[in-house]
Protein backbone atom coordinates (compact mmCIF):
# COMPACT_ATOMS: atom_id res chain seq x y z
CA UNK A 1 0.00 0.00 0.00
CA UNK A 2 2.98 2.51 0.82
CA UNK A 3 4.88 1.75 -2.35
CA UNK A 4 1.36 2.48 -4.32
CA UNK A 5 1.46 5.67 -2.68
CA UNK A 6 4.54 6.78 -2.76
CA UNK A 7 4.53 5.48 -6.89
CA UNK A 8 1.20 7.82 -7.30
CA UNK A 9 2.25 10.68 -5.55
CA UNK A 10 6.27 10.46 -7.53
CA UNK A 11 4.04 10.26 -10.85
CA UNK A 12 2.16 13.09 -10.19
CA UNK A 13 5.51 15.08 -9.17
CA UNK A 14 6.89 14.33 -12.22
CA UNK A 15 3.90 15.64 -14.24
CA UNK A 16 4.06 18.78 -11.75
CA UNK A 17 7.19 19.45 -12.77
CA UNK A 18 6.26 18.88 -16.63
CA UNK A 19 4.13 20.98 -16.73
CA UNK A 20 5.64 23.46 -15.01
CA UNK A 21 8.35 23.59 -17.56
CA UNK A 22 6.09 23.18 -20.52
CA UNK A 23 4.44 26.79 -19.07
CA UNK A 24 7.64 28.46 -18.19
CA UNK A 25 8.97 27.56 -21.74
CA UNK A 26 5.90 29.06 -23.00
CA UNK A 27 6.54 32.03 -20.82
CA UNK A 28 9.96 32.03 -22.12
CA UNK A 29 8.73 32.15 -25.64
CA UNK A 30 6.48 34.87 -25.41
CA UNK A 31 8.91 36.81 -24.14
CA UNK A 32 11.52 36.49 -26.70
CA UNK A 33 13.59 34.09 -24.50
CA UNK A 34 14.16 31.65 -27.54
CA UNK A 35 17.38 30.03 -26.19
CA UNK A 36 16.53 29.39 -22.79
CA UNK A 37 13.41 27.62 -24.36
CA UNK A 38 15.95 25.35 -27.02
CA UNK A 39 18.18 24.82 -24.17
CA UNK A 40 15.37 23.43 -22.01
CA UNK A 41 14.43 20.94 -24.39
CA UNK A 42 15.39 17.47 -25.00
CA UNK A 43 14.18 14.75 -27.34
CA UNK A 44 12.81 12.59 -25.58
CA UNK A 45 11.16 14.57 -22.83
CA UNK A 46 8.39 16.72 -22.67
CA UNK A 47 6.54 16.86 -26.29
CA UNK A 48 4.92 20.41 -25.48
CA UNK A 49 8.09 21.83 -24.88
CA UNK A 50 9.50 20.58 -28.15
CA UNK A 51 6.97 22.18 -29.66
CA UNK A 52 7.59 25.13 -28.34
CA UNK A 53 11.34 24.56 -29.09
CA UNK A 54 10.83 23.78 -32.51
CA UNK A 55 9.08 27.35 -32.75
CA UNK A 56 12.16 28.79 -31.10
CA UNK A 57 14.23 27.69 -33.23
CA UNK A 58 12.14 29.10 -36.39
CA UNK A 59 12.41 32.26 -34.66
CA UNK A 60 16.05 32.38 -34.07
CA UNK A 61 16.30 31.54 -37.99
CA UNK A 62 17.62 28.17 -37.33
CA UNK A 63 15.33 25.94 -39.67
CA UNK A 64 17.26 22.95 -39.76
CA UNK A 65 17.22 22.56 -35.68
CA UNK A 66 13.65 23.45 -36.19
CA UNK A 67 13.33 20.43 -38.50
CA UNK A 68 15.14 18.38 -36.13
CA UNK A 69 12.92 19.24 -33.10
CA UNK A 70 9.62 18.62 -35.16
CA UNK A 71 11.35 15.57 -36.31
CA UNK A 72 11.79 14.30 -32.71
CA UNK A 73 8.01 14.83 -32.50
CA UNK A 74 7.21 12.89 -35.58
CA UNK A 75 9.17 9.87 -34.47
CA UNK A 76 6.69 9.53 -31.33
CA UNK A 77 4.53 6.59 -32.00
CA UNK A 78 1.89 7.41 -35.02
CA UNK A 79 -1.29 6.79 -32.57
CA UNK A 80 0.25 9.53 -30.83
CA UNK A 81 -1.07 13.38 -31.62
CA UNK A 82 2.35 14.74 -31.39
CA UNK A 83 3.78 12.49 -34.58
CA UNK A 84 1.49 14.51 -36.70
CA UNK A 85 2.03 17.86 -35.28
CA UNK A 86 5.46 16.96 -36.04
CA UNK A 87 5.10 15.59 -38.95
CA UNK A 88 2.86 18.46 -39.88
CA UNK A 89 5.55 21.12 -38.82
CA UNK A 90 8.51 19.54 -40.50
CA UNK A 91 6.14 19.55 -43.93
CA UNK A 92 5.31 23.20 -43.31
CA UNK A 93 8.73 23.96 -43.04
CA UNK A 94 9.63 21.76 -46.39
CA UNK A 95 6.94 23.95 -48.06
CA UNK A 96 4.90 20.82 -48.59
CA UNK A 97 1.26 22.44 -47.42
CA UNK A 98 -0.84 19.66 -49.05
CA UNK A 99 1.00 17.66 -46.73
CA UNK A 100 1.58 19.25 -43.74
CA UNK A 101 -2.53 19.98 -43.85
CA UNK A 102 -3.41 16.33 -44.09
CA UNK A 103 -1.01 15.85 -41.08
CA UNK A 104 -2.16 18.69 -39.09
CA UNK A 105 -6.11 17.38 -39.83
CA UNK A 106 -5.04 14.13 -38.42
CA UNK A 107 -3.28 15.10 -35.33
CA UNK A 108 -7.29 17.42 -34.70
CA UNK A 109 -9.32 14.60 -35.82
CA UNK A 110 -7.13 12.10 -33.36
CA UNK A 111 -7.12 14.90 -30.33
CA UNK A 112 -9.46 17.66 -31.09
CA UNK A 113 -9.81 18.61 -27.57
CA UNK A 114 -5.58 19.47 -27.59
CA UNK A 115 -4.49 23.22 -27.81
CA UNK A 116 -1.77 22.14 -29.89
CA UNK A 117 -3.53 20.22 -32.55
CA UNK A 118 -5.28 23.50 -33.46
CA UNK A 119 -2.66 25.61 -33.13
CA UNK A 120 -0.42 23.52 -35.87
CA UNK A 121 -3.73 23.36 -38.45
CA UNK A 122 -4.00 27.19 -37.88
CA UNK A 123 -0.39 27.97 -38.74
CA UNK A 124 -0.75 25.67 -41.98
CA UNK A 125 -4.08 27.24 -42.89
CA UNK A 126 -1.83 30.53 -42.41
CA UNK A 127 0.45 29.60 -44.89
CA UNK A 128 -2.58 28.41 -47.50
CA UNK A 129 -3.72 31.98 -47.15
CA UNK A 130 -6.99 30.42 -45.51
CA UNK A 131 -7.56 33.26 -42.91
CA UNK A 132 -10.96 32.34 -42.17
CA UNK A 133 -10.33 29.36 -41.36
CA UNK A 134 -6.94 30.00 -39.83
CA UNK A 135 -8.93 32.27 -37.52
CA UNK A 136 -11.00 30.00 -36.44
CA UNK A 137 -8.62 27.45 -35.19
CA UNK A 138 -6.46 30.01 -33.16
CA UNK A 139 -9.56 31.28 -31.62
CA UNK A 140 -10.50 27.14 -30.90
CA UNK A 141 -7.25 27.24 -29.44
CA UNK A 142 -7.69 30.20 -27.10
CA UNK A 143 -11.47 28.18 -25.69
CA UNK A 144 -9.35 25.43 -24.82
CA UNK A 145 -5.99 27.26 -23.70
CA UNK A 146 -7.05 31.16 -22.81
CA UNK A 147 -3.14 31.57 -21.68
CA UNK A 148 -1.76 30.91 -24.87
CA UNK A 149 -0.90 34.69 -25.98
CA UNK A 150 0.48 33.54 -29.58
CA UNK A 151 -2.74 32.21 -30.19
CA UNK A 152 -4.06 35.56 -29.63
CA UNK A 153 -1.29 37.04 -32.22
CA UNK A 154 -1.61 34.88 -34.70
CA UNK A 155 -5.92 35.09 -34.76
CA UNK A 156 -5.33 38.88 -34.62
CA UNK A 157 -3.38 38.88 -37.60
CA UNK A 158 -5.71 36.34 -39.38
CA UNK A 159 -8.75 38.18 -38.17
CA UNK A 160 -6.75 41.12 -39.55
CA UNK A 161 -6.37 39.46 -43.18
CA UNK A 162 -9.81 38.12 -42.91
CA UNK A 163 -10.78 41.77 -43.04
CA UNK A 164 -12.77 41.82 -39.81
CA UNK A 165 -11.03 44.42 -37.49
CA UNK A 166 -13.34 44.54 -34.80
CA UNK A 167 -12.27 40.80 -33.69
CA UNK A 168 -8.76 41.42 -34.62
CA UNK A 169 -8.41 44.47 -32.04
CA UNK A 170 -9.61 41.82 -29.40
CA UNK A 171 -7.10 39.32 -29.97
CA UNK A 172 -4.30 41.77 -30.06
CA UNK A 173 -5.72 43.51 -26.75
CA UNK A 174 -5.30 39.54 -25.25
CA UNK A 175 -2.27 38.80 -26.74
CA UNK A 176 -0.45 42.54 -24.81
CA UNK A 177 -1.99 41.28 -22.36
CA UNK A 178 -0.46 38.34 -22.01
CA UNK A 179 3.03 38.57 -23.44
CA UNK A 180 3.84 42.41 -22.72
CA UNK A 181 7.68 41.63 -23.60
CA UNK A 182 6.52 40.28 -26.95
CA UNK A 183 9.30 40.64 -29.76
CA UNK A 184 5.72 41.69 -31.62
CA UNK A 185 4.50 43.89 -29.20
CA UNK A 186 5.53 46.81 -31.35
CA UNK A 187 4.18 45.82 -34.51
CA UNK A 188 0.74 44.55 -32.61
CA UNK A 189 0.53 48.40 -31.10
CA UNK A 190 1.56 49.95 -35.09
CA UNK A 191 -1.46 47.46 -36.45
CA UNK A 192 -3.75 48.58 -33.53
CA UNK A 193 -2.84 52.84 -33.81
CA UNK A 194 -3.50 52.11 -38.00
CA UNK A 195 -7.18 50.69 -36.97
CA UNK A 196 -8.34 53.21 -35.08
CA UNK A 197 -6.80 55.99 -36.69
CA UNK A 198 -9.34 55.40 -39.58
Amino acid sequence: MKQALFTAVLALSASSVLAQSASQAQRQFEAGQYQQVVEAATPDGDPALLFTAAQSYQKLGQAEQAIGAYGALAARDEGDPWHSIGLSGQQLMGEDVDGAMASARHAVEMAGNMAETHYQLGMVLAKAKSWSDAADEFDRVNELDPANAYAYYYGGLMHYRANRPDRMANRFERFLALAPNAPERPEVTQIMRTIRGR
